[in-house]
Parts: C-alpha cells; sequence; structure tokens
C-alpha cells in the first residue's frame, strides 16, 4: 500500500478512543504511531487496547517523536490553538477537531504557524468526508428538487446531568454552538457554496451549567434569500438531521453528522410529488476517509478538501452566532 501517514494522537479524549483511533486503524494510507496524555498510565492504556507501539506520558513528548508525521488534537477546546501552533513548529501536519479554536483572530494565528512551518492544517469535520454528501450535491445539481430555497438543521443531545463535562466550562470553549451549531452552519456553507451574511440567534443559559448556551435557535442568511435554520442544544432530546427545500421537493438526512454503522439505516431520503425515494451509498466510516484525504494531500499533493481558510471562514460564522446569541439580535459575519 505503500507510506503511510503516522499519526500521534494527543489526548484520551472519548471521540478519540471511541471514533478517531478506529477510524485510522480502518483507512487505506494512516496508522496510529503513538498515544500522548498528560497521565502517562492513560496513554499506555489506551496503546495497549489499540496495540499502538508507543505512548507518551506529556504532549510535548509526543511532538518530539520524530516517527510522527501527523497530529490529532480533540483537546479541550480552549487549548485547541497553543497545541496546533507547537505541533506546527515541531513540523506535524496538524488535524484538529471542530471548532478549530474559540475565534477568528485564534484560527488565523493557528493558520498562519502552519503555512510558515510548511504544515497542513484542517479542522476536523469528519461527516463532510462521507459520500453521502457528495450524493446530496449530484442530486441538487440534476435539478430534481428544483431550485434552493432554505435549510433547516438539528444536532441536539442531553447530557446535562454531566455537570463535570468540559463542554460546560465557558472558558474552555463550552457551549451547543462551538459544540454542536457548527455542525448544520458548515453543512449550510457547504451546500450552498458560500459565506453567510448574518445571523440571528436566540439561546438558552444555564448558570448549572457554567453560564453556557445549552440550547440555541438561529436563523442565518445567505445571499439570494436563502437561508439556514438551526437549533443546537445539550440539554433536551437527542437529534442528528438535516433538511434541504427546494421549489419542486426536499432532501432529508436522517443521521446528517453520524455515519450509518447498519444497511438498515436510513442515509438519503428524496420527497418530490411522485413519492419518496430512499437512496443508499453505502456503509462508510467518515473518520477513516478524512484521515485518508490528509494523506492524500501530504503525499499526492492532492488538496485539501477544507484548508485553514475554511476553518477562518466557519470560525466567523460561529462567532457572529455566539455574538448574536448573547444579545438576541441580528449581526452580520465579517468574512475579512
Amino acid at each position: 500500500m505503500g507510506k503511510k501517514l503516522r499519526f500521534g494522537i494527543m489526548s484520551t479524549a472519548r471521540i478519540a478512543k471511541n471514533s478517531m483511533i478506529p477510524g485510522i486503524l480502518k483507512s487505506e494510507r494512516c496508522e496510529v504511531g503513538a498515544v500522548a496524555s498528560r497521565d502517562a498510565a492513560k496513554a499506555k492504556d489506551l496503546a495497549d487496547r489499540y496495540q499502538i507501539g508507543k505512548s507518551y506520558g506529556s504532549y510535548d513528548e509526543l511532538l518530539a517523536d520524530p516517527e510522527i508525521d501527523a497530529v490529532y488534537i480533540p483537546l479541550p477546546n480552549h487549548l485547541h490553538k497553543s497545541w496546533t501552533i507547537k505541533a506546527a513548529e515541531a513540523g506535524k501536519h496538524v488535524l484538529c477537531e471542530k471548532p478549530a479554536a474559540l475565534t477568528v483572530a485564534d484560527v488565523r494565528e493557528m493558520a498562519e504557524a502552519a503555512r510558515k512551518n510548511g504544515v497542513l492544517f484542517a479542522e476536523a469535520f469528519m461527516y463532510r468526508y462521507h459520500p453521502k454528501h457528495a450524493r446530496v450535491r449530484e442530486i441538487i445539481e440534476s435539478g430534481e428538487i428544483g431550485e434552493l430555497r432554505g435549510i433547516h438543521g438539528s444536532f441536539t443531545c442531553n447530557n446535562a446531568d454531566d455537570k463535570s463535562n468540559v463542554r460546560y466550562s465557558k472558558e474552555m470553549g463550552g457551549g451547543s454552538i462551538y459544540d454542536l451549531g457548527c455542525y448544520p452552519i458548515s453543512a449550510a456553507r457547504m451546500i450552498y457554496g458560500r459565506e453567510p451574511l448574518a445571523v440571528t440567534a436566540h439561546a438558552l443559559f444555564s448558570e448549572e451549567h457554567g453560564g453556557v448556551d445549552m440550547m440555541v435557535h438561529g436563523m442565518m442568511e445567505f445571499e439570494g434569500g436563502l437561508g439556514l435554520t438551526f437549533e443546537c442544544g445539550m440539554w433536551t432530546y437527542a437529534r442528528c438531521s438535516l433538511e434541504i427545500a427546494g421549489t419542486e421537493g426536499r432532501i432529508e438526512l436522517p443521521s446528517a453528522f453520524g455515519w450509518e454503522r447498519m444497511e438498515h439505516m436510513s442515509q438519503i431520503l428524496v420527497h418530490t410529488p411522485k413519492g419518496t425515494r430512499e437512496e443508499k451509498v453505502g456503509i462508510y466510516n467518515h473518520f477513516a476517509l478524512q484521515a485518508d484525504a490528509l494523506a492524500a494531500a501530504v503525499f499526492d499533493g492532492a488538496p485539501l478538501p477544507y484548508g485553514p481558510e475554511d476553518a477562518i471562514r466557519n470560525m466567523s460564522a460561529l462567532e457572529a452566532c455566539l455574538t448574536a446569541a448573547h444579545s438576541s439580535s441580528r449581526v452580520q459575519v465579517l468574512t475579512e
């Protein structure tokens, strides 16, 4: 299969343990070379679980390993900037969990560090790599649902009882916009192929949960009268869906930001006056596809599907959304 991109995993976070490491192990062009944690025992336990050869009790040790080509960073949000910059300065390519950072200025610094040190930097929105989203684009371009009129996205869960969760720390970049709202917002940008103009949002803030936004209802404006309505929350019934409406029909993704592990799960539903058609593109692990996309960029010079500029623009939308949520007002999205 040729050379493989050797990932170092920076943290034993749940998404690393249960999703990203298994995804890399199923990928075609990547492997996990080492795991690092501030707790050496946790790092070793995770490495042993997946038969990974090396583990480290600090992130600096991982960055000093010459056999590691790239790092995956699923640390708490407020640590993304500092460790992305340190990784870039150590000559490592970076796949950083969403949101890339807490402000546009931070993401610009991260992108500049990657450019200056000749490494790649990408924000880890794994769902975008699933082939079902390319198929949705084909259906839209075929004209089957007519002209686009709007998108509605929902990404919610209920883990409000877990008061110690880092998502409930404002200082650490907690809240539902950073954690979940970023998905429908990034999806609308991807589907429309343009950047939003402004956003209006209304939020439920909870002092029980560090004062973060626990539920947000938003409306994001795009050119041509197009819009995204969305809801994101961490204290309500779980949903993970996207609906794309056109003049002649609509496309429904019941599991828009997840991936379907079993054949009976719905992938794409197309509703038109002729009836409802279900399409399946197959069972894919989008974490594996995301890792392979970075490998293709590193080894083949292929363009990153979503590089630093995309991360900056997405952060611009999130920053405006947070401002709107705190003020219950309409806020313009700054694009420059």
